[in-house]
């Protein structure tokens, strides 16, 4: 049986969350069966899709509001959505809570850190010099820069290498990754790439968009394809209280 994955939404347009699709096809195509969220930030809906969830992608999307961080706005801070920002920060820490597996992608990897007690910048290009183009002009598939992958990690092993190439789509990025996590890519500019939870938990945050990289990609497809098989460990875990019941 597929696990159930939630997907965050991204966008909000004329009053409609939408999603890309390249999520939804990706989590499907690695096993998993998708269902994005609405945002309801109160206690009892995070608290239901956490029970029922079998793991959680953060997706990309629009900046992260910074007084979560203890920072008044810089003018490099584009839209930010409050609302958002309150329900993902609820729910990765129920998620957490409840040892479930979560995958966090560009906006996703950030405000997974915001939750967990990190920080970040506002934006790059006035907060730090010597950057890379990270907002690359360029089709959403193709590599375009490289990242340096810690030796011994989880993303070491599903990339199979230190250095890969991947897509750059974004003006923020985490800075101090949160305590009992550890960082485990960087890109040539010593921008963080991707932090992992240092415990057995599958909690990993990339700041890159593999989604829009499947399938073609195989370090993409590896690490959407990890992601779910610790949702069906996961899936299986909740399944063995169930059947003592029954028996």
């Amino acid at each position: 049986m597929r696990p159930l994955v939630g997907m965050t939404m991204s966008y909000r347009l004329e009053g409609m969350w939408s999603l890309s699709r390249d999520n939804s096809e990706a989590i499907w195509m690695a096993g998993g069966l998708p269902v994005a969220l609405p945002y309801r930030d109160d206690e009892e809906n995070i608290k239901a899709y956490a029970q029922r969830l079998d793991g959680l992608v953060l997706t990309g999307g629009n900046d992260i509001d910074p007084h979560l961080f203890g920072e008044e706005p810089i003018l490099g801070l584009g839209e930010v959505e409050p609302e958002r920002d309150r329900v993902e920060i609820a729910l990765v820490r129920e998620i957490v809570d409840q040892g479930k597996p979560i995958l966090a992608i560009c906006r996703g990897c950030q405000i997974l850190a915001i939750a967990l007690g990190g920080d970040m910048y506002q934006d790059l290009g006035s907060q730090r010099e010597g950057i890379l183009q990270h907002s690359q002009r360029a089709p959403r598939s193709h590599p375009s820069h490289s990242i340096r992958i810690r030796t011994g990690s989880r993303l070491y092993r599903l990339a199979g290498g230190e250095t890969v190439r991947v897509n750059s789509f974004h003006h923020q990025a985490v800075r101090q990754v949160p305590d009992g996590c550890a960082v485990v890519a960087t890109a040539p500019d010593g921008v963080v790439e991707a932090f992992e939870w240092e415990g057995d938990n599958f909690i990993v945050g990339v700041q890159w968009h593999p989604e829009n990289m499947m399938p073609e990609d195989p370090f993409a497809f590896k690490l959407f394809s990890s992601f779910i098989a610790a949702c069906v460990k996961q899936g299986e875990k909740k399944a063995i209280p169930t059947a003592q019941n029954e028996g």
